[in-house]
């Protein structure tokens, strides 16, 4: 990497097939052949009737797993999980072309199913989340205070 003398912030990455400029900053810009963006968005949900889905043995970490699966799979980078008794609250990262709602479909539909496999005595054919989820984008705060507050979830 070689240092850049006009412009300390701007550090040049030099890679095998292009040259790339990227601003030095704590979070990372996602790029596509036409777009440039930084989308943060901090979402909490819930199980139907708030049960506490969270409390079986193996649950929030096949949860944990899937969710990664599916962000990984769609470009989106989870920025911080936690579950606590009946809900979980994700702070991701996400390319403009996922709207939120688009990403909350996806990722209720995939879990639901995933966890409904794997843990088919707990849930039977019953839906597992409501309808309704919480979406706030980083902008009141900065993204280090929200990924503080979901991973301190738990010690509420």
């Amino acid at each position: 990497m070689k240092a850049n003398t006009l412009f300390p912030r701007i550090k040049v990455i030099a890679s095998l097939s292009d040259l790339r400029y990227n601003v030095h900053m704590d979070n990372q810009y996602k790029r596509s052949a036409t777009t440039v963006s930084l989308l943060n968005y901090h979402f909490a949900f819930c199980p139907r009737y708030r049960r506490k889905i969270f409390l079986v043995d193996g649950m929030e970490d096949f949860f944990k797993s899937t969710v990664s699966q599916i962000c990984g799979g769609n470009h989106i980078d989870i920025l911080a999980m936690e579950c606590h008794i009946d809900h979980c609250h994700i702070f991701v990262s996400m390319p403009p072309t996922i709207s939120p709602s688009k990403f909350m479909q996806m990722l209720k539909a995939n879990t639901s199913h995933a966890l409904q496999e794997k843990f088919p005595e707990v849930f039977g054919c019953n839906r597992i989340w409501t309808r309704s989820y919480f979406a706030s984008t980083a902008g009141n705060v900065s993204s280090a205070t929200i990924q503080q507050y979901v991973e301190t979830q738990k010690t509420r």
